[in-house]
C-alpha cells in the first residue's frame, strides 16, 4: 500500500517537489480512510500491520486509534519481546498472547514477557502456547487461576509424556466469552466445570487427554448441552485405560441432546466411550466423522450404527476404500469435497487390522451396507508381509457384509490374498456371496501369469450365474 506524504514527516526535498505531486488522498474525509484501512488490513495476515498506518502521520494514528475493535488492533505478547516496555509505549489495546516451546527455551527468563502480559488479564484475548515443557507450562497456568473476561481464543499443547497439570481455579472457572479452546497433553479435572460456563465456544478440542484428566461420556454430553454454538468437536483420549465405568453405564436414552451446529467431530480412544457417548446425542448437520479406536479383541458398536442412521449426510453412499497403514487399518468414504467418514482402528498386525475392522462392518453399518464400490488401497506406509498372517476366512468376513456391491477394485499385489476369498464368497449361496458383484478392477494386472490364472479361474466360475463377473485393468481396459 503507497501511503501520501504528511506535513508532520515532510523534509525540506519534499516540499521542493510538492508543486510536481497531486495529492488527493488528504481530502478523503475519516469515514473514507477508515474504511481503505479496514481493507487493507483484512488482506494482512501480519497481526501487526496496523503499526505501519500509525506512523504515517498524526491524522492516521488519530483515525485508527479511534476504532480498535474494527480494525483488529491487538498487541503481540511473545517469549522473545520486552513485553513491559512494550505495554508501557502502547495504547491499552486487547493483548495476543503467543509462544513456542523453541522461543521460550532460548535462556534463562525467556518466559518472563508472556508472564508479564498474562498478569493484565482483563486485556488478554488470545492465549497461544505450543510446545512447552511441563514445568514451563505449569508455571504459566499457576498465573491463570483468575478469571479473563474478554478470552476468546484459548490453545495449550503439551508435547511431552508428563502431563501438564491444570489446577481446578483455571481462568477463574469461568469462560463465558470464549470461542475456540484447545488443550493437548493437559491433565485438567476440573475442565467439566470450565466447560459448562463456555456457552459461545465453536472449536471444542481435547485431544492426547491422559488418565489423570478423563472425562465421562454422561459429563461430556451435560458439558456438550451448554454450547448450542459448537461447530467443531475433537476428543482424543492418550491411551486406553480411559473407559467408561461399567457399573455406571446406562441403557441409551430414548430422547438424546440435539446439537444443532456441529459438523465436524473427531475422536480417539475406546470404542465402549463412542457407545456411550453417540447414544446420547443426536448431531442432524454432521458433515465430517473422524473416528479412531483403539485396538481391542472385541468390537461391539450398536450405537454407532444407530448414531450414523439417524444422520443424514451418512446415509446411502456408494463408494468407500479400506485403507492398510503398517499401524492402523481404515474405512473411508469422501461423500462431497467437504463431508466425509472415516472409521479406523489402531493395529500393526495384519491378521488383526482385517478382522478388527470386519466386527465393525459386520453389522450393516450405514453406509456401508449400500456400497457399490470398493476399493482395498495402501496408505502412504508399505504394507506388512500378510502371506503368512492372513487367513482365508478373514478376508471373508471383511468382504461378506458388502452385499451391494457391484464393482471390487484393487491392486496386483492383493490378488493372491483376495482371490481364494472370492472363490469362496462366489461358490456360496446367493444371498450370502456378494450377489450383486459384476466386476473385478485390478491395478496393473497382466494378461498372464500365475495370477491371471487364478483371477480367471474366479471369473470363469461366475459366468453361468446372474449376474456375471467381468475381469479388468484399473485402466478400464476388460480383459
Amino acid at each position: 500500500m503507497v501511503f501520501p506524504r504528511c506535513p508532520e514527516f515532510e523534509t525540506t526535498a519534499d516540499r521542493a517537489s510538492e508543486g510536481q505531486v497531486t495529492r488527493t488522498i488528504d481530502i478523503l474525509p475519516d469515514d473514507a480512510l477508515l474504511e481503505i484501512f479496514t481493507f487493507h488490513l483484512l488482506e494482512e495476515t501480519d497481526t501487526e500491520a496496523w503499526h505501519t498506518l500509525v506512523h504515517v502521520c498524526g491524522r492516521w494514528r488519530r483515525i485508527v486509534y479511534a476504532s480498535p475493535r474494527r480494525l483488529g488492533l491487538c498487541l503481540l505478547c511473545t517469549p522473545r519481546r520486552r513485553v513491559k516496555e512494550m505495554l508501557d509505549i502502547w495504547p491499552a489495546l486487547p493483548l495476543v498472547i503467543r509462544g513456542s516451546g523453541y522461543a521460550a527455551s532460548q535462556g534463562k527468563g525467556a518466559d518472563d514477557g508472556i508472564i508479564a502480559a498474562l498478569k493484565h488479564n482483563d486485556r488478554v484475548h488470545q492465549i497461544l502456547l505450543d510446545g512447552f515443557s511441563s514445568s514451563l507450562l505449569e508455571e504459566v497456568v499457576a498465573v491463570m487461576q483468575v478469571p479473563f473476561p474478554a478470552l476468546t481464543n484459548l490453545e495449550i499443547i503439551s508435547w511431552g509424556e508428563t502431563a501438564t497439570v491444570v489446577p481446578e481455579a483455571f481462568l477463574g472457572r469461568s469462560a463465558q466469552r470464549l470461542q475456540s479452546c484447545i488443550l493437548q497433553g493437559i491433565a485438567f479435572p476440573g475442565q467439566w466445570k470450565l466447560l459448562l460456563t463456555a456457552n459461545h465456544l465453536v472449536i471444542l478440542r481435547l485431544e492426547d487427554i491422559p488418565h489423570s484428566g478423563y472425562i465421562s461420556p454422561d459429563t461430556m454430553v451435560t458439558c456438550l448441552s451448554a454450547m448450542p454454538d459448537l461447530k467443531q468437536l475433537d476428543l482424543g483420549f492418550r491411551s486406553s485405560r480411559s473407559r467408561p465405568d461399567r457399573a455406571s453405564q446406562r441403557p441409551p436414552l430414548l430422547i438424546r441432546v440435539i446439537h444443532p451446529s456441529l459438523t465436524h467431530f473427531w475422536f480417539q480412544g475406546i470404542s465402549e466411550y463412542m457407545e456411550d457417548l453417540v447414544s446420547r446425542i443426536d448431531v442432524p448437520l454432521l458433515d465430517n466423522l473422524d473416528i479412531l479406536f483403539f485396538n481391542q479383541l472385541i468390537f461391539n458398536t450398536p450405537q454407532l450404527h444407530n448414531f450414523l442412521a439417524r444422520t443424514e449426510k451418512f446415509q446411502a453412499h456408494n463408494q468407500a476404500a479400506v485403507v492398510f497403514y503398517d499401524d492402523a487399518i481404515f474405512l473411508k468414504s469422501q461423500f462431497s469435497s467437504n463431508s466425509s467418514l472415516k472409521l479406523g482402528i489402531t493395529c500393526t498386525k495384519s491378521d488383526w487390522q482385517i478382522s478388527s475392522m470386519a466386527q465393525i462392518c459386520s453389522s450393516s453399518l450405514v453406509p456401508f451396507s449400500t456400497l457399490e464400490r470398493l476399493d482395498l488401497r495402501e496408505g502412504r506406509n508399505p504394507l506388512p508381509l500378510w502371506q503368512d498372517e492372513v487367513e482365508n476366512t478373514q478376508w471373508l468376513e471383511l468382504l461378506r457384509p458388502f452385499t451391494a456391491l457391484d464393482d471390487l477394485y484393487f491392486k496386483e499385489k492383493f490378488a493372491p490374498l483376495v482371490a481364494p476369498a472370492l472363490q469362496e464368497l462366489i461358490g456360496e449361496r446367493v444371498t450370502n456371496g456378494l450377489p450383486s458383484l459384476r466386476n473385478l478392477f485390478v491395478e496393473g494386472f497382466k494378461q498372464s501369469g500365475p495370477l491371471h490364472e487364478t483371477i480367471g479361474q474366479l471369473v470363469a466360475s461366475r459366468q453361468l450365474s446372474d449376474p456375471p463377473v467381468a475381469l479388468h485393468n484399473w485402466d478400464g481396459q476388460s480383459y
